[in-house]
């Protein structure tokens, strides 16, 4: 295909079907190798000459160029007859009125002439685009081919897209790829733009003049240019090249910060650091002197009166009369509390409480009037505390094994089932069967992009409701839509249960289970026709594995042990199958390989009769969707 030169591999085309073969290593085997086919997706069909040769194709635009074998006139004669029998009509004067006003255009040395194509479902022809076919007589006998987009139906004025790196972008492209980002010193982006040189460089001249940037005249050109302009900002210098290659016009833009600009950067950042730190130095220079004014006006709150033990105290240690929300864990041997008092205060109550009972203090080198650590031991038994001042109070925390109380705790309550308070009542604006009472509910689907039909529909809730009273609803509202409950395989518990059922779309399967006091719903209808159209259904007791890559390298997945290569872009709007895989029930590893990324490894568990999509994100991570 254009711009995959280099690709290894292999592309077959048979009328309208399409082929890819690649070869990889056997994970782990080095005398075996491993062959996946793909099948391609042709969208634009257009007639290859027997035997023709250097073919370059690209079945959703369409492009081709190849090399006839026969004479000019002799090929000429060819595509006038297998155009018209797969549908193509050379177009008129009047038929092309509505894009063009004149068809006359001469090739030296060769032909020329443009066709259209009716859309069509039965011959798989989609939003086709007139087509320009050139042929010219080639020195060897031979005819050389271009089959591309018609030049007058491709967009004249160019939107802009995401920008690379800080650059523009032009909107349509096939491929585009950046180095660096917009703060960098020197940033490049590269595209293929699905459009005329004239409107590639009417939109750069646009977007470029309106970030700022003036031109600076022509640049030598290289191998591939047709245009070179210098250009320049206040800050930067750089250089747009653009050039045709097969039906696209390539685009390079370079930019570079200025050596002056450079410096003057530097100096900048350096002013702002040493700003940033002086403002940072005062800043905490007062912060520091208003807290230490604010803990002098705190502590001459406190009081210092000498304290007496609170009466009653159900705790191991004895609490003081200032004491305020006690917490206390007897069989954790922890304690901790607020008080009014001052740490001097706190710290003389506990001294003369605890020495007449025996205990013993440790010297400790913590004891300041906004804090103060206390170490007490007695007959192998230890309690560690800690006083310190916390705003208009002072906070203390004690833990050890001198404050350990056996005791049984109290038997935890069982959670008692909500009941409903009336019969369920389903919501009359729920595409599947769903009470009004709910605390949550989603309703997820998966389809083909344009299609109405869902391959699978699922509904997930969560009901205040007890599991009978939720399951008594469930039969009586699937049994209005002509659901039938199948007996076979069902589960039935008071904490649980699982019935299959076969709706008029098709199969169907309802899972009940408790949270809480809440019953939870996973409701999932299955779609076996429009999965057979799109061709997602797996085969008889096997689960199918759909690949696609979305990001701009190729990637690779081992399962299986088989490798198989996901082109970047398969399973996104240019290609929108990628490979896909049948494989047996089970739990399987999975490895993702992209270049200059380590290595992933995930599993995935598929039953039989799944159909699943494992897309591959820009970053290499991969999102995994169950399809059917």
């Amino acid at each position: 295909m254009p711009l995959e030169e280099k690709s290894t591999t292999l592309k077959f085309r048979k009328g309208r079907q399409g082929l890819s073969v690649h070869f990889t290593q056997a994970l782990g085997r080095p005398d075996q190798s491993v062959v996946t086919y793909t099948t391609d997706r042709i969208y634009s069909n257009v007639p290859f000459p027997e035997g023709a040769s250097d073919i370059m194709f690209d079945g959703t635009r369409p492009y081709l160029g190849c090399i006839a074998p026969g004479a000019l006139d002799a090929t000429s004669d060819f595509y006038s007859r297998e155009m018209a029998a797969i549908g193509w009509q050379k177009l008129t004067p009047e038929t092309a009125a509505r894009w063009t006003t004149s068809l006359d255009e001469t090739v030296p040395n060769g032909v020329r002439a443009f066709y259209a194509h009716p859309d069509s479902q039965e011959t798989g022809f989609y939003r086709q685009k007139p087509v320009m076919l050139t042929l010219t007589r080639r020195d060897d006998g031979r005819t050389n081919v271009d089959i591309r987009v018609a030049p007058f139906a491709l967009p004249g004025e160019l939107k802009a897209d995401g920008d690379l790196a800080g650059l523009p972008r032009p909107n349509p492209t096939k491929t585009a790829k950046s180095l660096g980002s917009a703060s960098s010193d020197k940033r490049e982006m590269s595209a293929a733009a699905m459009a005329e040189l004239p409107a590639v460089l009417a939109f750069y001249h646009r977007e470029l003049a309106a970030r700022g940037w003036q031109e600076d005249g022509s640049a030598p050109l290289s191998p591939g240019d047709e245009v070179a302009i210098k250009i320049s900002s206040a800050e930067e210098t750089g250089l747009l090249r653009l050039g045709r290659k097969y039906d696209f016009t390539m685009v390079s833009l370079t930019a570079q910060v200025k050596e002056s600009a450079l410096a003057a950067r530097a100096k900048a950042k350096k002013e702002a650091d040493e700003k940033f730190f002086s403002d940072a130095e005062a800043a905490a220079r007062q912060v520091i002197a208003a807290d230490e004014a604010r803990r002098k006006v705190q502590a001459a709150a406190l009081s210092d009166a000498p304290l007496n033990a609170l009466a009653d105290s159900k705790t191991s240690l004895p609490l003081p009369e200032t004491a305020e929300g006690v917490e206390f864990e007897g069989d954790d041997g922890r304690l901790e509390f607020s008080a009014t008092s001052s740490v001097k205060a706190l710290t003389a109550f506990y001294r003369a409480a605890l020495k007449p009972a025996g205990w013993k203090e440790q010297p400790s080198v913590i004891n300041q009037p906004n804090m103060a650590v206390m170490e007490f031991s007695k007959g192998g038994k230890s309690i560690s505390m800690t006083v310190m001042q916390m705003g208009a109070k002072v906070n203390v925390s004690a833990h050890g094994s001198g404050l350990i109380v056996a005791a049984a705790k109290p038997p935890q309550a069982k959670p008692v089932q909500a009941k409903s308070a009336e019969p369920l009542k389903p919501d009359p604006n729920a595409a599947l069967p769903v009470p009004t009472l709910h605390s949550s509910t989603g309703i997820s689907s998966t389809k083909l992009p344009g299609s109405d039909q869902s391959f699978r529909t699922e509904l997930e809730a969560s009901i205040p409701a007890e599991l009978s009273d939720v399951l008594a609803f469930y039969r009586a509202e699937l049994s209005k839509r002509g659901w039938q409950e199948k007996t076979d395989g069902a589960l039935l518990t008071a904490e649980r249960a699982e019935l299959a059922f076969t709706a008029p779309e098709g199969p169907a399967m309802l899972k009940l289970g408790r949270a809480g006091n809440e019953t939870t719903v996973s409701l999932v209808l299955r779609n076996p026709q429009a999965a057979a159209k799109a061709d997602i259904m797996p085969k008889a007791g096997q689960a199918r594995l759909m690949l696609g890559n979305i990001g701009t390298k190729e990637a690779s997945l081992t399962i299986n042990n088989q490798t198989v290569k996901i082109a970047a872009g398969a399973g996104g709007p240019q290609s929108p199958k990628g490979p896909m895989l049948d494989l047996p029930p089970g739990k399987y590893q999975y490895a993702l390989r992209l270049p200059g990324r380590p290595a992933r490894t995930e599993t995935l568990t598929v039953a039989a009769g799944d159909a699943w999509g494992l897309m591959v994100g820009p970053t290499g991570d991969v999102l995994p969707l169950q399809m059917y």
